[in-house]
């Protein structure tokens, strides 16, 4: 009679046993679904947010050159000014440092530049201009020069007038071509001098104002971060951001100078007029990669069948500064360079391309050290994953829906072994 019900109670507990099995079966697949549901919900909401960001982004990058372009008078001195002020950061600190004033410290980066930009615009603009001034009565000798070139040019082009005329019903009517003089061009110059000078003393004011705040606008921007963390972050990108840019512009300026220097001596031992200002020409405009040199030699080019009467004689200048080019682009400015930034060429194109074309030549110009800011923020930041969101199926973020199956099968692995 006392086995009946204990074998009850037993088979009572198993049916118990068996029925809260069923129930958390049931209910571990209820949350699976959940989950798994909500992770593709997850999912669908981060590729729409993503593709409008993709959209935005877009839409963006289309419109800010436009935008650049069109507010040129503000923005160009603006981005100049900034750039100048990162490169003088140093300098600055440096000066700090010695426990002087931040505005007289930065009153001084500013007249050590202002220095240094009036002597370059010294040696290389008042040489030129009397240059332009015998543009005219100097281009007899530089057509005498070409005479061989031109005869020859012109032979050509009488061989494929006859090929024409030979082979064509009716003779094709030569074509004319208006030359603009120049005088309209300095004409614009003088004109826009006010707006220029206005925009001076703006990026002036600009760089002061900016150097003269520095510090406490870092430590501001630092002690504003939510967690250590991201204030260590924060300071490490802006201080990357200031030791690439200055690294870059002051290693390009000594280097620049170098090669201007050693292009002027070069021209004076071959009897050239104003050999200084032809090193500084070359020294400002191998700031802009890749098509500086070609302009600095095509301008020592003309300069040259300008000044001496034979052919040969006139295209030494150019020779002798793409000889020392070469030395200074495949030698001297990788191994200085090259070790502390390394930006692929085609970058350095594109972006020679974008801000040439917003700002011509002075965007040009900025072109390299924008490069290097934007490449800087950008890899503290991180990058989406176009190609991924495009090609396979992902989001702008990489890994983020494998990241989300990775947790949820951790946490199911997690909730099966806690129960041992």
């Amino acid at each position: 009679m006392n086995q009946h019900p204990a074998r009850q109670e037993d088979d009572e507990r198993n049916l118990a046993t068996e029925i809260e099995d069923v129930i958390d079966h049931a209910v571990e697949e209820a949350l699976d679904s959940a989950r798994a549901e909500n992770a593709e919900m997850a999912y669908r909401r981060d590729r729409l947010l993503a593709a409008l960001t993709l959209l935005g982004g877009a839409g963006l990058f289309l419109g800010t050159p436009f935008a650049l372009r069109s507010g040129a008078e503000f923005f160009l001195p603006v981005t100049a000014a900034l750039v100048v002020a990162i490169a003088l950061v140093p300098l600055l600190e440096w000066l700090e440092r010695r426990r002087v004033p931040s505005a007289l410290a930065a009153f001084a980066c500013m007249s050590l530049f202002l220095g240094a930009a009036n002597i370059a615009v010294a040696l290389i603009v008042v040489p030129a201009s009397d240059w332009f001034a015998r543009l005219p009565e100097r281009a007899g000798q530089m057509r005498a020069n070409l005479s061989p070139l031109i005869e020859l040019y012109a032979s050509f082009e009488r061989f494929i007038d006859d090929l024409v005329h030979t082979f064509a019903r009716k003779p094709t009517a030569a074509a004319t071509v208006a030359v603009q003089t120049p005088n309209s061009l300095l004409e614009i110059v003088a004109s826009s001098a006010p707006y220029a000078a206005i925009q001076m003393f703006f990026g002036i004011l600009v760089v002061f104002f900016f150097l003269s705040g520095w510090t406490r606008m870092r430590r501001r921007i630092i002690q504003s971060r939510s967690s250590f963390s991201n204030a260590m972050m924060t300071a490490r990108v802006i201080q990357e951001m200031v030791d690439s840019t200055s690294a870059y512009l002051g290693t390009i300026t000594i280097i620049n100078m170098s090669l201007g220097a050693l292009v002027a001596v070069a021209l004076w031992a071959i009897g050239m007029e104003t050999p200084m200002m032809w090193g500084g020409i070359v020294a400002l405009l191998n700031y802009i990669p890749y098509l500086g040199p070609i302009a600095a030699a095509l301008l020592l080019a003309a300069g040259g069948l300008m000044t001496y009467p034979d052919v040969w004689v006139g295209l030494a200048p150019a020779a002798i500064f793409v000889a020392i080019h070469l030395i200074e682009a495949n030698v001297l400015t990788p191994t200085l360079v090259g070790r502390r930034l390394t930006i692929n060429p085609l970058l350095i194109l594109i972006a020679l391309s974008y801000w040439g074309w917003v700002w011509g030549t002075t965007g040009a110009l900025l072109a390299v050290p924008l490069l290097i800011i934007l490449k800087t923020i950008l890899d503290a930041a991180g990058k989406p994953d176009i190609a991924g969101f495009l090609f396979e199926e992902g989001t702008l973020t990489n890994g983020h829906h494998d990241e989300v199956i990775a947790a949820m099968e951790a946490e199911r692995e997690a909730r099966r072994s806690s129960p041992q």
